[in-house]
């Protein structure tokens, strides 16, 4: 660590996609809750959800060029030396100029770069920053498998991530945000759902599917609208917002209202007001769906490598959810599983109880710790 600077300065590193921003927000926040005068930097790129939430938490963002990892034999592969170069070297300049004590990466175009920056690779530099690398997802990307390589303490959401070639890394969980963590689902119920405009009685189902939306869900559910309302459930529906959903004016939605809302900003009150979810299933959604303690039909994205079915599969091993492919997803799998599982308040609150005790709710600040036991500092230090 640097003498001179007065308090730890730390670097995360994970943007591109809230998968890989939250989780860097998490321990950011974590890790301010242990030394409240700890510098912590996000790097991101101008193209990344970073640039919006990033300084909504708070933090100050510095941009890098990113280095997406081409997966076949294309042109991008012969310019990637140089762009890793560029975004190394403007990594650099920012570790250097926030005298930078340890880097956190969670994965991502900006990972990369910020490992080559710190040491943790073949890019040598003359003061090697120590490195932290989280891997969220069952399977581990690129970037972070490269970071592993000489990192510090190498972190992992699930075992099994491959991330290191030998042994396993340490599993903690996925650091999720204290306002779902601590999240008291029960007594913010009457509150989220006039919120909402949910009725405050009765069940209510939650849908989304990211941050864009994902039309399967949209169709599946708007299709069963009429069957949803007639079973007395109400629908709280984020259908992403270049997405619609078409839900024809019924009688029964007087009382069993279909709220549909191009994107949700208040997550913890939809989860406050929600039943049961049906959502994808990538990494950051699961660890927030089984922190709180929600029954979930996790729909994993039918492309890709299968890591969203994977992220799953533990919540459904402990009974705290289901998986549905996504093809099978369908009005009449609505009305025929979804709306006898929402009525059964029994089913739900042992599925409930299981989904929680599936997750690492501590994640967060254990990741903390380990940054701090990196860096050489004690929590709750104003100094060093």
């Amino acid at each position: 660590m640097s003498g001179e600077q007065s308090a730890l300065s730390v670097v995360v590193a994970g943007g591109g996609t809230a998968g890989h921003i939250e989780p860097a927000l998490a321990v950011a926040d974590a890790i301010r809750e242990l030394v409240p005068t700890a510098t912590i930097t996000a790097l991101g790129t101008e193209r990344g959800l970073e640039t919006t939430l990033v300084p909504q938490r708070g933090y100050p963002l510095e941009l890098v060029p990113p280095v997406p990892l081409p997966r076949k034999l294309t042109a991008d592969l012969a310019r990637l030396p140089a762009r890793v170069l560029a975004s190394v070297r403007r990594t650099r300049e920012v570790l250097d100029h926030v005298h930078a004590d340890v880097v956190v990466g969670f994965g991502g175009y900006v990972a990369l770069p910020a490992y080559l920056a710190a040491g943790a690779g073949p890019l040598r530099r003359r003061r090697r920053i120590p490195v932290v690398v989280h891997e969220a997802n069952a399977r581990a990307g690129i970037a972070n498998k490269i970071g592993a390589v000489r990192a510090a303490r190498v972190l992992a959401a699930v075992p099994g991530s491959g991330i290191v070639r030998r042994g396993e890394a340490e599993i903690v969980g996925i650091p999720v945000r204290s306002s779902i963590t601590g999240l008291d689902r029960a007594a913010l119920r009457a509150r989220a759902r006039a919120h909402f405009g949910l009725p405050p009685d009765g069940p209510v189902l939650l849908v989304f599917g990211g941050s864009q939306g994902a039309r399967s869900l949209n169709e599946a559910v708007s299709g069963a609208a009429g069957q949803l309302a007639a079973a007395g459930i109400a629908v709280l529906h984020a259908h992403g917002p270049k997405n619609t959903v078409d839900v024809p004016a019924r009688p029964e939605h007087d009382r069993c209202p279909y709220v549909a809302v191009p994107y949700l900003t208040r997550m913890d009150l939809a989860y406050s007001a929600a039943d049961a979810v049906i959502c994808r299933s990538g990494a950051m959604t699961v660890a927030e769906v089984s922190a709180v303690g929600l029954p979930a039909v996790y729909v994993p994205l039918p492309h890709g490598n299968g890591e969203q079915e994977l992220n799953a599969r533990p919540v459904v091993a402990a009974g705290g959810g289901m998986i549905v492919a996504d093809e099978e997803l369908t009005p009449a799998f609505v009305a025929d599983t979804v709306i006898p599982l929402l009525r059964d308040a029994t089913r739900l609150a042992v599925m409930g109880r299981r989904a929680a005790g599936a997750g690492h709710r501590s994640a967060a600040a254990e990741v903390a710790r380990i940054v701090l036991d990196v860096a050489g500092v004690e929590a709750n230090r104003s100094d060093r």
